[in-house]
């Protein structure tokens, strides 16, 4: 059986129906059920209350981990009490990039390593549904608001970073790994909101922020330390933050999706 947390969020939802797909025997983890496939047992959760993951993890054998919560030590002990034996942990780029900044996901890392289980690292670059903030502004005046509009990054589709996570989680060779993953080419915010434009069949206007409004809207619901981090990378990313990561298609055997690829699947919300 595998566990997985986040089950209901964008990339879990995508690796729950990939592994029920492949036959696989699966425990659905979220804080609130969601639309889930026929068979898929859900456990009612939270990643910051490690006790409660007891009943999801008994007799399970793989778990997908979020960096969610304070205490990793904790939620992997558990694990390896149920019978856990390996676990992919779904990181961030910035952990190698800016782990001054990035402290929560290091440590993270550092737990899943030290857990005596099998273990493999995600490191998702910025994932190509952080564009649905852009959705009722898309639909109510035609119009995406960033910062940094020409500043292009290699932005990824969840469903490939879901597509990673299952491969990972039921093939062999990935134990002691850390893949970074990318889309296939940096696309700017100013690109992203002309392919949601082609997508819809309606131009996008596109309107660039200044950092210092962009800073007073994430400090809405991201701590000050982050906000500053994102903003360094989106405004000024490091070489290692702009590269293209060959990680995505040495896994599945395919190059990654584009950004108008999951524009043209995510059109309806933006209509």
């Amino acid at each position: 059986m595998i566990v997985v947390t986040g089950a209901t969020g964008n990339v879990g939802r995508e690796l729950v129906r990939l592994l029920v797909a492949a036959g696989e025997s699966v425990t659905a983890v979220s804080r609130q059920p969601g639309e889930l496939p026929d068979g898929v047992r859900h456990v009612r959760a939270d990643l910051a209350e490690p006790e409660t993951l007891r009943t999801a993890l008994d007799g399970a054998d793989a778990l997908f981990l979020l960096v969610a919560g304070e205490d990793p030590g904790a939620v992997l002990a558990h694990a390896a009490a149920g019978g856990v034996r390996r676990v992919v942990l779904l990181s961030s780029q910035g952990a190698g990039t800016r782990p001054d900044v990035y402290g929560h996901p290091v440590a993270f890392e550092e737990a899943v390593r030290a857990s005596g289980l099998d273990w493999t690292v995600l490191r998702s670059g910025g994932l190509d549904s952080n564009a649905y903030a852009w959705a009722e502004s898309v639909r109510a005046g035609g119009e995406a608001q960033a910062p940094f509009g020409d500043v292009g990054l290699p932005v990824v589709d969840p469903a490939d970073v879901a597509a990673v996570a299952a491969a990972v989680l039921t093939g062999g060779g990935h134990t002691g790994r850390t893949y970074e993953l990318t889309g296939p080419a940096p696309v700017t915010p100013r690109e992203q909101a002309e392919a949601i434009g082609a997508a819809i069949g309606t131009p996008v206007r596109f309107t660039e922020l200044t950092r210092a409004q962009a800073r007073e809207r994430m400090l809405r619901f991201m701590p000050e330390p982050v906000v500053e981090g994102t903003l360094g990378i989106l405004g000024a990313p490091l070489p290692a933050e702009r590269r293209v990561s060959p990680d995505v298609e040495y896994v599945l055997g395919r190059a990654p999706r584009t950004f108008a690829e999951w524009a043209a699947g995510a059109a309806v919300a933006f209509r």
